[in-house]
Formats: C-alpha cells, structure tokens, sequence
C-alpha cells in the first residue's frame, strides 16, 4: 500500500488492470467498476467528476474504460500515469480475447457456449444500470453541503434526452450536444432541497 503512494502510476495502472480484466460486457460495465475503484475505494476524483468522466469519454473516440484510464492517470501521475493505467486497461483485454477468441472459434457449435453467453447478459445489463442510475442520482440529485438537492433543469434535460433518444432514435452526439447547449444556457437553473 505505501508503495502504491510512492508510485501513482504504479497505483493507476494496477487499479486499471483491475478494472481490464473484471469489466466482462463491454465499456458500460466498465462504468461501475470505474466507480467503485477510483471514486469510492482511491478516492481520486469525486462523484461529480466522475460523471463529467464518463461523460467526456463518451463523446471521445475509444472505449469508455480506455479514456477513463488515461484521464485518471493524467490526473494522479501526468504523462506515466496516464501510459501506465491506459497500458493496465487495455492489457487484461489482450490476453483475454486472444484466449477466448481461440475457445470460441474451436467450440463455438455447441450448446454450452450459447448457454454461456446467454447466461452472462443480465448480469451485464445489471452493471449497466447500476452504473447509469447512480450517475443519474448524481446529476439530479447532488449533495450540497450535506444536503440533496433537485437539479430541476438537470432533470428535464436528462428527461428530453432520453425521449430523443429512445421514441425519435435521434443521433447520440447530437442529443448530448444539444444537452450540453442548453445546461450551459440555464446555468442558473432553479435548484430545490429534497
């Protein structure tokens, strides 16, 4: 432990192999084992800037896990910091698809495997909205000063964004663009304690 404080690049990198090689689904299950690690265990950035991290790196190219890597690693240990934790992300990733790959391709006519697979999709879907609920929370309801509060403009942003997305199946760059436009035209929205 002491010398993962000695060498913040050491430390990122090994909480980012972590997080490469548990983040079975894809970026969005990343998203909670990015949380959970680095926001709740390390404590390197807070609630509010994760979710502005999960944010840009979703508007970024690259997978969600590989741009959350290297902005953490950039802000505990600049540059190495940011090579070792993006080279502790993507590593796992390597090994592991190349391994797979092979099973797959070898076994992949029979019952067990799509059993497998099928087995394994709602525990993925169930780390996805984990994730996305507690962003949500963290977008609607901030703590300030020990005390929640509504962010109503929050809210009927994320409600818009969501309907364009979901009923009008609008391009996803565009609905956050739009989103980031008019949150930085209500920066004075009305925010009510809860």
């Amino acid at each position: 432990r002491n010398v993962m404080r000695l060498f913040p690049a050491m430390a990122a990198c090994m909480s980012f192999l972590q997080i490469g090689l548990f983040s079975v689904g894809g970026g969005y299950a990343a998203i909670p084992l990015v949380q959970s690690l680095i926001v709740e265990r390390q404590g390197w950035i807070t609630m509010t800037e994760f979710t502005n991290l999960i944010t840009i790196a979703e508007m970024t190219p690259g997978p969600i896990a590989v741009n959350s890597a290297t902005f953490v690693g950039i802000r505990i240990a600049g540059l190495p910091g940011a090579v070792a934790a993006t080279w502790g992300c993507i590593f796992p990733s390597c090994i592991i698809v190349s391994v797979l790959a092979y099973i797959y391709r070898r076994y992949r006519g029979g019952s067990a495997m799509g059993s497998i697979l099928g087995s394994l999709r709602p525990a993925v879907v169930a780390l996805i909205a984990g994730a996305g609920l507690s962003m949500l929370l963290a977008a609607v309801l901030p703590e300030v000063n020990g005390e929640r509060m509504i962010q109503w403009g929050s809210l009927v942003l994320f409600s818009a964004a969501f309907i364009a997305l979901r009923k009008w199946k609008l391009n996803p760059i565009l609905v956050m663009f739009y989103t980031m436009v008019l949150q930085i035209l209500s920066v004075n929205s009305v925010t009510w304690s809860y």
